[in-house]
Order: structure tokens, then C-alpha cells, then sequence
């Protein structure tokens, strides 16, 4: 039999052929391709020719085409659509990567290919794509062992091919710990305070389980998140707020999915990596190629918007305990007890709640006017191609993305919403290709969407709160940033960009679902079709900063703690629980009372945010100064509009993210944008 993974797909824009593809092709796809990499790497140093861009640079860019295309498939479907099965594979398999790469970057006299050319680079006529392909490549094999000596290369592949199974074990812990829980309800009084959506979710999902009559609660967001927000039932609130607290957290050996020797060891790796690279720790390793530079910038960053947020968040939490007193809360106020409070404290100052907009926002109306948003801002259609293109579930659909006005074909887009067993929790844009060289001319890139939204049940189509609306419209940014790519090689490629760039394209398009033009687009009540009444728009525009100090020094929070696990010397760190605790203890207003987040912060440990997750605050710097502009000169201004995408969208990674912002903005982004626009200056 043919290994679909093995041959370019026959598909349009070589899409992946989902139908045909099986566990058992992974493996031998995925040997086979890094034997036909090596293969395209000899010919590479066999070429007696001198070497130049087009025979080193460009030929080591599209030399593991095959391999990158098994790849993606193999670990987007581990984090959509995981099994047993995918999950062994990726212990044999990350080993096998990892191993491969480290061949290609230690390879001595590949490398000296490659730094012959990159020594040249000022004499050549390179454009500025080619430029930043060649320094990329050059400091891939410096970052990655090419200048150390051979004991240095040999401790560095063990750790390489280590940290390739520690990651995707710490997600599928988090993720099978997760999916332990569950919590089954079977009277009406366990369900008092919450709204009929969740009420009809929970037995909805109860049913699939073959519990006829009763209510099933999962940590999955769609059903922890309103049961904290509107339960009147403080102990449920707290059982289900410490279950989700202590996803990949086991301390008296509960079950068998505990990350903390996990992390740990990843921590001390990653240490033990930069220290043989020749940097001080991980976070001055990986900032070295960021916006931010160095751990102090990130730490003044972080500092300054501390000096907002937590006087701010003080005053939000004294008053929810105030208004918790008065509405008979007993005793301190409690982690579990917050969404609730806030929930109600935002009614009663706003007369307004999630739910009231939830009838508004049935998921295939809120897609189609995404769709048109996209379209009056940059010029796209999307057509529904699900028989054309094969997928890997039935909740999800495919589409073809073209030029409204040429006709052009822009990409192929993917959209998968619903939570299912094996999914990993969250929401992400991926690429199964980026748009730029494959076999041997550009194509058009390969996108998807992953998310995790409220489902339909047999009484009402999937219908969703503005929190998940927004969140479509970040995911949706990062994929048009991915489909509107116009370069030529994948490695500089859409959402290819140093990370603190990244958050940008999708942040920014957050701000659309707070303004009417866009909300009339995406709203029509699922039962009436009627769009949301005015009053209501403003009740959700006045109650948008409410909290915002809070919410502020949560993410500055975050961002602290991943910097400490990446500039503490792994050696003094003892417990999980401590570390964490002291790392975090001027950034929380709380005690810890469940697990520590990092047990399932899969971001800093099986993502890529190790070292930056101060970025999403970064990137809100630079979205609100962005819409800053769409404000002034109009929602959907195609002069904005096309130098917006023409000067960050379609460049990709090709040039450094300051000065592509700058260009189309006219100016370096303004830091206090983001604490007027959240009415904290």
C-alpha cells in the first residue's frame, strides 16, 4: 500500500488527504522522509560548486519538504484528535525528529556551507526576505550547537531528543488528568443559578454518556467556566474550581498524570542548553531573537504594567468582597467564588450578563458575518469545500479562500470548534503548510482553526457567549495572517515572526467584536434573526473594562512566573508548589488553595511560550495602538486596511517586526494606548 504521507497530496493546494491517512502511516512516513532529508542534505555537501544562496540556503529550506508535511499532520492530530495511539507514537517519534535536527545542525561541514554564505552576505544582492532566510538560517545552527565541540553537540542532542518527549507528555497529562473529571448532578436544586444554555449542555452531555436524566459537568471550557460564573452552589463551585485548578497536579498519587517531576526536569534542560550555548539562562537564550531582547526589558515591562494593575485590581477585588458581603457571601472570598461575583456585581452595575447575548450568537451566523468582516476589511471570500477536501472529524468543515474581486486563490482554511475526548483544551491557529516554496514553486498555505466552543445540543444550534466570539475573531486573525502571506520561503512565512510579534494580527481583531458596524455582522438571534438591540451593545461596551485590573495582573502574573522558571537556577528550585508560589507572591492577591498553574500551563511547557508569555501583553500594546488608527480613520478604512495588510500581514517574518509595525503605522507603538483604552490612565 501507498503511504499517503509518502507522495505530494493529489488534493487542491496538496491538502492533506485526512481519509486516507492512519495511525499506522505515521511511523514508516515519517522514517522514510528523514531518509530522503538526508539524502537531499548529501547532495547538498556533495555540490562541488562554491557555495551560494540558491545551492545551500535555498536547497537546506526545501530539503525536508516530505518530512515537514508528515510532521505537521502527525502533531496537529495529536492535538486535535489525540489517542493512546498518537500519543505512543509521539514518544518514538519525537526522539526521530529531534535526532534528524540535531544531525542537520551539528553538521560541521553543512555548517561551513552555510556561514561561507552568510560571511558573503554583505557583497550579495540579496533581497530583504533573502537576507533575513540567511541570517535565520546561520543562527539556527549557532543557537543549536553548530559551534560547540563534540562533547557539547553530544550533550546537547541528549538534551533535544529529551525535551522531544517531555513536551507532548506534559500536554497529554494535562489533558488526561482533565478528562478524569467528572461531575454528574441529579437534582434540578444542584443546578439553582445557572442559565438554561448550561442546564441543556449538561444533560445534553449526560445523555451521550448513556445518563438519561441527569446533568454532566466536565473541566472542558464550556462547561467549568459557566458553572463557576452562575452556580449558586458555593461547594459545587469549589469542586469543580479545585478539580480545574489541579489538572496535571497528583500530590498524593490520585492518578497517574502529575507534571511536576516533569517540569522540572524540562526547566533544568532547557537551563543546562542555554549554559552550553553560551547564555546566561533560557529566557536571555530565547530573547536574544525576540522584540523585547533581554529579561531586564521583559522585566520593565512587566514591572511598569504591575504598577497599574495591582493598585487597580486591589480596588476591583475590595469591591467584589464588598458586594459579596452584601449578597450574603460567608466568610472570605474564595478563587471559586469570583466569576460568580463577578457575574452578578457586572448585572447589577451594568444590567448586562454573558448570557443575555448568548441567543444572538448562534456559531454558524457568528462564522458567516466572521466571513464578511474579513471581507469588507481585506478583500477575502470563503466557500464551504468540506466535500472537496477530506477531514479529520465530522464537527470539522473545510473552505476555499479566494480574492473576492480576482477570483485569486488565497488558501485552504479548516475550522474544527467543538470540545471531543483527545482534544487538547484551548483554542490555537495551526498550519498543516505555510504558504512559499513547495516542490519547486510557491503554493498557497494550508490553515486551520482550533477551538473549544460551547456545543449544539438537540434543542438549540452551538450558540455562544461573546468570550468565545471573541476568541474566533484571535483565532481568525492569526489564520488570515497565515493565508495573506505573500513571500517566498515558508521559514519567513505568515505567522512565522519572532513571538512577540506574533499576537499582534490577532489581538487587534479582538476590538472589532466590541463595535456595532461588526457586531451587526456576526449577531441575529437563533430563534428571530433580529440583531442585538442597541441597548444591549452598550451595555456590553460600558461593562468591557469592567475588571480590567484584575484581568491585567493576572496575565502580568503569568508573564512573571514563566520568567522566573526561566532565569532561576534549576539547582535551587526544590518544590513545584514553593517556587511557585514565592515567584508569584507580589503579582497574586490570593493564597494558592488548588494546584500550581504550571502543572498545566502547556504553553510555557509543551508550547512555545517558554520565555514569552509577557508577549500577549506586549502585543495589546501594539494592537491598541493599532486599532488607535482604524478608530480614527474608520472601522474598515481601505486605506488602513491594505497598508495594514500589505505592510505586517504579507510580510510574515521577512523583516524585523519593529520596522514593518512602524511602516504602517507611522510611528513606534504608544505603551500607554492599552492602559487608556482600558481606562486604567
Amino acid at each position: 500500500m501507498t503511504n499517503p504521507l509518502l507522495t505530494v497530496s493529489p488534493l487542491p493546494n496538496h491538502a492533506p488527504p485526512f481519509d486516507k491517512i492512519k495511525e499506522e502511516h505515521f511511523l514508516p512516513a515519517i522514517e522514510d522522509a528523514i531518509k530522503k532529508a538526508r539524502a537531499n542534505i548529501e547532495e547538498i555537501k556533495a555540490n562541488p560548486d562554491a557555495p551560494t544562496f540558491e545551492n545551500t540556503i535555498v536547497a537546506l529550506e526545501t530539503s525536508s519538504e516530505l518530512l515537514d508535511t508528515a510532521s505537521s499532520v502527525f502533531y496537529n492530530q495529536l492535538s486535535a484528535n489525540g489517542t493512546d495511539g498518537l500519543q505512543e507514537l509521539a514518544e518514538k517519534i519525537g526522539p526521530l525528529s529531534s535526532a534528524f535536527s540535531n544531525d542537520i545542525l551539528m553538521d560541521a561541514p553543512l555548517f561551513q556551507r552555510v556561514k561561507a554564505v552568510w560571511e558573503q552576505r554583505d557583497t550579495l544582492d540579496l533581497t530583504a526576505e533573502q537576507d533575513t532566510v540567511l541570517d535565520n538560517c546561520y543562527q539556527g545552527f549557532a543557537r543549536n550547537g553548530a559551534l560547540l565541540d563534540e562533547a557539547g553537540q553530544s550533550r546537547l542532542r541528549e538534551i533535544s531528543e529529551r525535551l522531544s518527549v517531555l513536551s507532548p507528555k506534559f500536554a497529554n497529562n494535562a489533558t488526561k488528568s482533565a478528562e478524569l473529571f467528572e461531575m454528574v448532578l441529579e437534582s434540578e436544586d444542584d443546578l439553582a443559578g445557572l442559565p438554561d444554555s448550561a442546564k441543556a449542555m449538561a444533560a445534553h452531555m449526560a445523555e451521550e454518556k448513556g445518563l438519561q436524566g441527569k446533568w454532566l459537568f466536565t473541566l472542558d471550557f464550556p462547561s467549568v467556566i459557566p458553572f463557576l460564573q452562575y452556580s449558586d452552589r458555593r461547594d459545587l463551585r469549589e469542586k469543580i474550581w479545585r478539580a480545574f485548578s489541579s489538572r496535571g497536579y497528583a500530590p498524593h498519587g490520585e492518578h497517574e498524570y502529575d507534571n511536576r517531576a516533569i517540569l522540572l526536569e524540562i526547566v533544568a534542560l532547557r537551563d543546562e542548553r542555554a549554559k552550553l550555548l553560551g547564555f546566561k539562562n533560557h529566557a536571555e537564550y530565547v530573547l536574544s531573537r525576540r522584540m523585547a531582547e533581554t529579561p531586564a526589558a521583559v522585566q520593565d515591562f512587566l514591572t511598569r504594567l504591575k504598577g497599574v494593575y495591582k493598585p487597580a485590581a486591589q480596588k476591583d477585588v475590595q469591591h467584589l468582597q464588598d458586594f459579596a458581603k452584601e449578597a450574603g457571601c460567608q466568610g472570605d472570598l474564595m478563587q471559586w467564588d469570583l466569576s460568580y461575583y463577578s457575574e452578578k456585581l457586572k448585572h447589577k452595575l451594568y444590567d448586562f450578563s454573558e448570557e443575555d447575548l448568548r441567543p444572538y450568537f448562534p456559531l454558524q451566523k457568528v462564522l458567516d458575518g466572521t466571513f464578511a468582516h474579513f471581507s469588507k476589511l481585506f478583500g477575502l471570500k470563503f466557500t464551504d469545500a468540506t466535500g472537496k477536501y477530506p477531514v479529520w472529524h465530522e464537527d470539522v468543515h473545510a473552505y476555499d479562500v479566494t480574492d473576492q474581486d480576482s477570483g485569486r486563490f488565497i488558501g485552504t482554511f479548516y475550522a474544527d470548534f467543538f470540545p471531543r475526548t483527545g482534544k487538547k483544551q484551548g483554542a490555537w491557529m495551526t498550519a498543516y503548510r505555510s504558504q512559499g516554496l513547495f516542490g519547486g514553486k510557491v503554493e498557497r498555505p494550508v490553515a486551520a482553526i482550533v477551538c473549544n466552543f460551547t456545543k449544539p445540543t438537540k434543542d438549540a444550534p452551538s450558540l455562544l457567549t461573546h468570550g468565545e466570539v471573541t476568541t474566533l475573531f484571535h483565532e481568525m486573525g492569526h489564520a488570515v495572517h497565515g493565508l495573506l502571506s505573500d513571500v517566498t520561503y515558508q521559514s519567513v512565512a505568515g505567522t512565522s515572526v519572532k513571538w512577540d510579534f506574533v499576537e499582534l494580527p490577532s489581538q487587534v481583531q479582538e476590538n472589532w467584536c466590541f463595535e456595532t458596524e461588526t457586531l451587526a455582522l456576526i449577531s441575529g438571534h437563533y430563534q428571530t434573526g433580529e440583531s442585538i438591540p442597541q441597548a444591549l451593545v452598550d451595555k456590553l461596551r460600558a461593562a468591557k473594562n469592567f475588571m480590567a485590573g484584575w484581568g491585567g495582573l493576572r496575565q502580568v502574573s503569568l508573564g512573571t512566573l514563566d520568567m522566573a522558571w526561566h532565569t532561576t537556577d534549576p539547582k535551587e528550585i526544590k518544590s513545584v508548589e514553593d517556587f511557585e508560589d514565592r515567584a508569584t507572591a507580589e503579582t497574586t492577591l490570593f493564597p494558592r488553595r488548588g494546584g500550581p498553574t504550571s502543572c498545566s500551563f502547556s504553553h510555557l511547557f509543551a508550547g512555545g511560550y517558554a520565555a514569552g508569555y509577557y508577549s500577549y501583553k506586549w502585543a495589546e500594546v501594539l494592537d491598541a495602538d493599532a486599532f488607535a488608527l482604524f478608530r480614527e480613520k474608520g472601522l474598515y478604512n481601505q486605506t488602513v486596511a491594505t497598508r495594514y495588510k500589505t505592510e505586517v500581514l504579507s510580510k510574515g517574518g521577512t523583516e524585523a517586526p519593529a520596522l514593518l509595525y512602524e511602516r504602517f503605522r507611522g510611528h513606534a507603538p504608544d505603551p500607554d494606548e492599552l492602559l487608556r483604552r482600558e481606562g486604567l490612565l
